[in-house]
């Protein structure tokens, strides 16, 4: 990962008229950090869909209105002025967000509840801390590092030392998912 440190503060909408090039790009407080695109494995793929697919479910047996749940590498501006301008594995946005977004959207204008990230192996420490210390900054709730070789999910939430959760133990989003609670296990499909 190479933080462009010479290019002036960037905003959200020169990082969008980017070329469309191979370079996978992200904003961190104006800060244009790039590295080459990297396609994501089977793997990655199954447990971003597995994990949205706990989280929709939990979601419909919530009462109305609810939030929504994205995968995908979903977009989201975390803050303005500079921008950090990110994209997510797996989010939930709130109900008030959620109805704040129009239905063509490029991006989500606001900070979700929950940020999910799956590590890769071309993943550095470097980059994965600086995408979570931005995210709690920003205000996000619950942050989870999901590491497909280890089989554990990494809870951060701001203000706390971060939680540590094998297959051998449930996960929860309390209070912030109320009622969500998922054994680690049935994330990796076991």
């Amino acid at each position: 990962m190479n933080v462009i440190a010479k290019v002036p503060v960037m905003t959200m909408e020169e990082l969008l008229a980017m070329p469309d090039d191979g370079i996978e790009r992200w904003l961190l407080r104006g800060r244009l950090w790039e590295r080459p695109m990297t396609y994501r494995n089977r793997w990655h793929a199954w447990l971003e869909a597995q994990i949205a697919y706990l989280l929709k479910k939990w979601l419909m047996q919530q009462p109305e209105p609810r939030g929504q749940v994205l995968s995908g590498e979903a977009g989201c501006r975390l803050r303005r002025n500079p921008d950090t301008v990110v994209g997510i594995d797996v989010v939930y946005i709130s109900a008030e967000l959620a109805a704040h977004e129009p239905a063509d959207t490029t991006l989500i204008d606001g900070v979700p509840v929950l940020a999910v990230e799956i590590l890769s192996p071309s993943d550095k420490e470097e980059e994965i801390n600086a995408k979570v210390d931005e995210y709690l900054r920003a205000g996000v709730a619950l942050v989870w590092l999901v590491d497909p070789h280890f089989r554990t999910v990494r809870v951060h939430r701001p203000g706390a030392e971060p939680e540590l959760f094998n297959v051998h133990q449930e996960l929860t989003g309390e209070p912030h998912l109320p009622g969500f609670r998922v054994r680690v296990a049935e994330i990796f499909g076991r």
